[in-house]
This record gives structure tokens, C-alpha cells and sequence, in this order.
């Protein structure tokens, strides 16, 4: 390298282990500072100078930090989850933000087994008699995994190598995700089901899904009290999947025989109620802890951080499609648009996808089909598989779901020039939805099926299916009102069935609708349907 040629300044700003220093030392045109645990007001000082910076969940990249960052190009996260970064600032300054999804799919896998096992056989309760001096055999008695019934409540890339070291000790495995095709995974020995079908039936179960607003508290009172008497628990994916206070009462009355959790709502947990059962047992966020699995996402990281300062090949991008600058920047608008329409199929109709047709009119034809398809996918995923969706690896997640994708220009879109049009088959229902951008800048959601409405998608949208009588906008807006909602914004589109005329409400508020609030809703007759969107 001459002397003239600017070197890349990396900050890798949280401990990165040596497999992953190593790889950026070998490489002579960047200048690398290892400086974990610095300070919010520490790192503002010194972030300016950067190129990149790397961070593992230690350090917050906050907005205030992220302005400071003249000159940053890449963040790379080692590990799955991007929480502490704030995408849309980044996003805005065009900033890559690339994690590392698959480097601990094994570990955690082999961790939620080992907890599996562990809560059969009493090991930790047995360990701790024996140290106190104890020799209590019958007080430990267990069960045997073989000719059991392992519940799988999330079937992505976790949720399957759980299923195939299950099916290794003779156990039968049932599955819940609805957002799975059967045909994807056919190699595997699982049988499908509803989730109260699954409950009722299964002696273990295992949660692997995000955390999402769909998720939250999947196993709650009311699902724990569906379970067979004497199930056992694991958690080694997300606090909150669990409400942990359901979860506490279905033990004390003996409804559930054990917990492991190795995830909480809030870690560390303190003085938690859970801790003082002893037929609970815990790990302090264990699932990617092993050597392998740290040195897996550090080296990937580092090779993604040089290959984006290098201008190659950009992998696990979570904010960005890899196309030049220019491009980029013309096209972030319909990418926007894309995601936010995805987003919207998603939330909206929810259940399992298996086609889904994208069509192109006018100005967003010429950034090609493929980023716009990327951006879609990311955006109906993203709802289901949470942090590990990004714009590399959206297309290869769709494929896994057994989702077909085909990809179309088109002139018809009636007053409409310039068009993203989303088709989906979706719980063998097909919808469609139409979005354009106004002021060369603003995405907007203009038809949503057979109605023609004009939408911001932004933050909380509600979605009101009616009767169009007259008094539902005057009742929703009480209902709202009463529960300390604002309307920010409404629109209305109307279509006639025969003697009957059918309303969609659209109305944007300042916060999220509960779910209280939206049953409140749906018993006013004439609403059909009511449903809450977050973007």
C-alpha cells in the first residue's frame, strides 16, 4: 500500500475474541483499536474517526452517537440481535448494519437440549443434594425422553436441530408455526398442528420463536391451563415468549412440572419468583455461550466489515440491499415502500405464505426486480423470524418457509404510473396490496384488496373492517378515546357487495392499541374485524 492510500480505521468497541482479531490484523490497510467498555461520552469523543465499528450487546450505538459518526461506514454485530443500534438513524445516515445470524444455531440447539434433559432427569437439584452431603435417590426420580411427545412451538433454524437430536433419543415431535411450509421440511420427523393441539398433547415443550408482538406471551394462563398435566418447559429463546407470572402460578398448582429458562423478561432477573421454585432451573443467557459459537460470529463479522469497507461483496446486511451508492439512494424509497408493504401482509393477514407475486410499474422497474423483491420478503419475514432476517438472507428464509416468489412488470394499476403492487396467498386466501410513492420521497399504502384508501405506514396503524353504518367512526374514536389513544390520522374506503356496502377504517395513533382495546372493538356488531399494524 503507498503511503497516499487512506487506511480504514476499525474501533472494535466490545471484546471480540481472538479469532475475530486475528482476521482483521492480517489485513494491512486497516488500522484497528481494541477499546471495550468505554462510556456513552467516552465513545462520542472518538467515534469520528472511524470507518467501522464493531460491538457485540455491550455497547449502544444510539442516535446521538451514531450523528457523531462522521465518518462511519459499517457496524458490525456480532451476534444475532441489533437492539442496541438504532437502525433508522444509521439507515438514514446510509450507514451498513450487518449481524451474524447462523453462527450459534448449534449452541443454542445443544444448549436447549442439555436444559431439556437436565429438567427430565433432575440433574441440578440431584448435583446440589449430593454436594450437601446427601444421598437421595427416590427425591429425584425422573423421566425418561424416549416414547415422549417434544412440543415445538417455532420450526425456523433452531427449532429443527432441536427436532433432530429429539428424534435421535426416540422422542415424537410436534410442531406450531404457522409460517412454515410442511413441503419445506419434509426431511424432517415432525408432525404439524394448531398450537392448542400441541399443548394438550405434548409432555416437553420448547419455544422458538421471536420475540414479536404476535409471540409475547404465547404461553400465558390461559394456554398453560390447555397443557397436559405434568408438561415440562423450555425457554432458550426469548424472554416475554413466557409470561413469566403464568408460568410461576401453573407450577405452584402443579399444572407444570418444571421449567428450565435460560432467557428472562428482564436479565438479570434479581430476586425473580420463578428462582425460589425448586423445580425450576436457570442459566444466565447461555444459549450462544460456547467457545465455538463466539469465535463463529467474531471472525464472520470481521470478514463482513472488511469486505464492506473494501467495497465487496456485503453480507447479513439488516438495512441496506447491496447496490452501488447512486443506485442506492434513488432506490430508497421504493425500498422503503417494499418493506413496508411486506410488512403490512404480514401483520394484516398473517398465517402460512406460499405465493407471493410482486409487481413493478413505472419508476421502480429500473432498479431491477430483485432488491424490491429482497426488501418485500424482508419485510413479511421480518413479522415471523425477527432479527435474523436481513437483505441477504431473505430470499434463502423464504425458501426454507417453502414460499414461491415470482416477479412481474406491469401496466395495470389504473391511476397509477408508478407502482409496488404485493400479491400473497395467504391461509388459502389471495390479498393484494398496491403502494406508491408521493414527492419522490414518501411511501404511501393506496389500495388495500378492493379498497381504496391513502395511508402513511408508519409506527401504529389500526385496520377496521364494518358494516358501513352509520355511528362506527364516532364509537371507535370513544372506544380510542376512553383508552388515552390518539388519532393522528384517517382514511376511509368503501366497496358495495351486492345490497350491502363494506368499510375499511385506516386510522394512524400515537401509541400501540392493546389487544383490550381491539376485542373492545369487535364487539360493536357492525365491525367485522379489528387489527393492529406496527411498522
Amino acid at each position: 500500500m503507498s503511503k497516499s492510500e487512506v487506511m480504514h480505521k476499525i474501533l472494535v468497541a466490545d471484546p471480540l475474541g481472538q479469532g475475530g482479531m486475528a482476521v482483521l490484523s492480517k489485513d494491512k490497510s486497516v488500522v484497528v483499536d481494541e477499546r471495550p467498555g468505554l462510556k456513552p461520552e467516552e465513545l462520542k469523543k472518538i467515534i469520528a474517526q472511524y470507518d467501522a465499528i464493531i460491538v457485540r450487546s455491550g455497547t449502544r450505538l444510539t442516535e446521538d452517537l451514531i450523528q457523531a459518526a462522521q465518518r462511519l461506514r459499517v457496524i458490525g454485530r456480532a451476534g444475532v440481535g441489533v437492539d442496541n443500534v438504532d437502525l433508522p438513524a444509521a439507515t438514514k445516515r446510509g450507514i451498513i448494519v450487518m449481524n451474524t445470524p447462523e453462527g450459534n444455531t448449534i449452541s443454542t440447539a445443544e444448549h436447549t437440549f442439555s436444559m431439556l434433559m437436565a429438567l427430565a432427569r433432575n440433574i441440578p437439584q440431584a448435583h446440589m443434594s449430593v454436594h450437601k452431603g446427601e444421598w437421595k435417590r427416590q427425591k429425584f426420580l425422573g423421566a425418561e425422553l424416549n416414547g415422549k411427545i417434544l412440543g415445538v412451538v417455532g420450526f425456523g433454524r433452531i427449532g429443527r436441530e432441536v427436532a433432530k437430536r429429539a428424534a435421535a433419543f426416540g422422542m415424537k415431535i410436534v410442531t406450531f408455526d404457522p409460517f412454515i411450509s410442511k413441503a419445506s421440511v419434509k426431511e424432517y420427523p415432525v408432525e404439524f398442528m394448531e398450537l392448542k393441539s400441541l399443548l394438550k398433547i405434548a409432555d416437553f415443550i420448547t419455544v422458538h420463536t421471536p420475540l414479536t408482538p404476535e409471540t409475547k406471551y404465547i404461553l400465558n394462563d390461559e394456554t398453560l391451563r390447555l397443557c397436559k398435566k405434568s408438561v415440562r418447559i423450555v425457554n432458550c429463546a426469548r424472554g416475554g415468549i413466557i409470561d413469566e407470572a403464568a408460568l410461576f402460578r401453573a407450577l405452584e398448582s402443579e399444572r407444570v412440572a418444571g421449567a428450565a429458562l435460560d432467557v428472562f423478561e428482564q436479565e438479570p432477573p434479581a430476586d425473580h419468583p420463578l428462582l425460589r421454585l425448586p423445580q425450576v432451573i436457570a442459566t444466565p443467557h447461555l444459549g450462544a455461550a460456547t467457545q465455538e459459537a463466539q469465535e463463529n460470529v467474531a471472525v464472520d463479522v470481521a470478514y463482513q466489515v472488511l469486505d464492506a469497507l473494501h467495497g465487496r461483496a456485503i453480507k447479513n446486511a439488516v438495512n441496506l440491499p447491496n447496490l452501488d451508492p447512486e443506485t442506492l439512494k434513488a432506490a430508497k424509497p421504493w425500498l422503503t415502500l417494499a418493506e413496508k408493504l411486506g410488512t403490512l401482509h404480514a401483520q394484516l393477514y398473517g398465517g402460512s405464505l406460499k405465493n407471493v407475486t410482486i409487481r413493478l410499474g413505472g419508476d421502480p422497474t429500473r432498479f431491477g426486480a430483485a432488491p424490491i423483491t429482497i426488501a418485500v420478503l424482508k419485510g413479511i419475514l421480518t413479522p415471523i423470524c425477527g432479527d435474523t432476517v436481513n437483505f441477504v438472507n431473505a430470499p434463502s428464509l423464504a425458501k426454507e418457509r417453502g414460499i414461491t416468489v415470482h416477479e412481474s412488470r406491469s401496466a395495470d394499476a389504473q391511476d397509477f404510473t408508478n407502482f409496488i403492487e404485493v400479491e400473497a396467498l395467504q391461509n388459502s386466501e389471495t390479498h393484494k396490496i398496491l403502494g406508491t410513492i408521493y414527492d419522490q420521497e414518501n411511501p404511501r399504502v393506496v389500495r388495500i384488496d378492493e379498497f381504496t384508501i391513502d395511508l402513511n405506514p408508519a409506527r401504529y396503524v389500526l385496520f377496521i373492517k364494518n358494516e358501513d353504518q352509520p355511528g362506527v367512526v364516532g364509537k371507535v374514536g370513544t372506544i380510542l378515546g376512553n383508552n388515552k389513544i390518539n388519532i393522528a390520522e384517517m382514511t376511509l374506503g368503501r366497496v358495495a357487495r351486492g345490497k350491502k356496502v363494506f368499510a375499511m377504517t385506516v386510522i394512524s395513533t400515537d401509541s400501540d392499541v392493546p389487544a383490550k382495546v381491539l376485542t373492545l372493538l369487535k364487539k360493536f356488531p357492525p365491525i367485522l374485524d379489528a387489527k393492529i399494524v406496527r411498522f
